[in-house]
């Protein structure tokens, strides 16, 4: 039982050898990875894959918050929305529109926070409802 034990696993590890010291040298190959953020004085920008096309656009301030107006665009091209901050608070006016580009609402913001009327519309582009929010 011992003999054909050892027998057998001499058998098994010359096989495993033998399948090593023959078989081909395999090459793999390595590809950067994409870079698709690019942020280079004040300004941001991140590309969908193959870049290109812009996913958003936008200002920074020196510690690289968002601050301006910030743009994102669907792989479409279609603009999706804008919005305005202001060191990285959203500050001012804002809109975002539905996948086919017609407007889904618009308002403003004041240091992150709602403020005046906030409009929202049907996919169609009729207006559905808005909302009066009370300033901060």
């Amino acid at each position: 039982m011992k003999l054909s034990f050892i027998f057998l696993l001499v058998v098994i590890i010359s096989a495993c050898s033998a399948e090593e010291s023959t078989g081909a040298a395999k090459s793999i190959l390595v590809m950067p990875k994409e870079v698709l953020i690019d942020s280079l004085n004040g300004q941001y920008k991140e590309w969908y894959a193959g870049k290109q096309q812009l996913k958003y656009i936008g200002g920074q301030d020196s510690k690289g918050r968002r601050h301006g107006r910030w743009i994102h665009y669907l792989e479409s091209g279609i603009e999706k929305s804008m919005t305005t901050y202001t060191h990285g608070l959203r500050e001012g006016f804002s809109i975002v529109r539905r996948d086919n580009g017609m407007l889904f609402y618009r308002g403003e913001w004041h240091q992150d926070e709602k403020v005046g009327v906030w409009t929202t519309y049907s996919p169609e582009g009729k207006q559905v409802s808005e909302i009066n929010y009370s300033k901060p």
